[in-house]
């Protein structure tokens, strides 16, 4: 098996993915599982990794967690003050 790649660069292809769809689409945590092990390949990232990633985003505020019928991984919204 490959080196896995490092826990922050799948938590910033995450990151970068969700930004650029935002307001087109709202990424569910398992679809973006999906997308960071095909994009980086099954033997660098699995599951686990993806899992740490997506952690590693929510502890640093970058993403949130949403819910609107199902749960969403989100960049966070600003108010309206603080633009």
């Amino acid at each position: 098996m490959a080196e896995q790649v490092p826990v922050e660069e799948v938590a910033n292809a995450m990151y970068k993915m969700v930004k650029e769809s935002m307001g087109q689409k709202k990424w569910k945590a398992t679809d973006l599982t999906k997308a960071v092990i095909e994009l980086f390949g099954e033997d660098k990232c699995d599951k686990k990794l993806a899992k740490l990633a997506i952690r590693e985003l929510m502890d640093s505020g970058r993403c949130v967690y949403t819910y609107f019928g199902g749960s969403f991984i989100e960049i966070p919204h600003k108010e309206g003050a603080e633009n």
